[in-house]
């Protein structure tokens, strides 16, 4: 079921806790287990798991096994919801500061 809102919603919510924002940063370049991302982040294994499984279901991390280990990392299209959401506003805001700079630049005339 294609649901944007709920889509949304998701992803700022998993993005509203800093430990998985963090959690995000140590997982954009490489795949890391969740021991090393609890390591690296000072906290237990389960409060990590627990931040993967809301980051997972916003659809912003991913997993796979590699032999005994589950390895996390960035879902690039995941980001692309929140991304979305922030592009619809630029249009209108550029609009808005070419306007603004055309009348200062009118008024430095007059």
């Amino acid at each position: 079921m294609n649901d944007p809102a709920g889509a949304l919603d998701r992803t700022f919510h998993a993005l509203a806790d800093p430990n998985r924002r963090a959690i995000l940063s140590i997982v954009r370049n490489k795949r890391y287990a969740v021991g090393e991302i609890a390591e690296t982040l000072g906290l237990s294994q389960q409060i990590v798991s627990h931040h993967l499984k809301v980051l997972r279901a916003a659809g912003l991390v991913t997993g796979a096994r590699s032999g005994t280990r589950h390895l996390f990392a960035v879902r690039v299209e995941g980001l692309s919801v929140g991304k979305g959401f922030f592009d619809d506003f630029w249009p209108e805001r550029l609009s808005a500061l070419k306007r603004a700079v055309e009348s200062a630049t009118r008024s430095d005339h007059d």
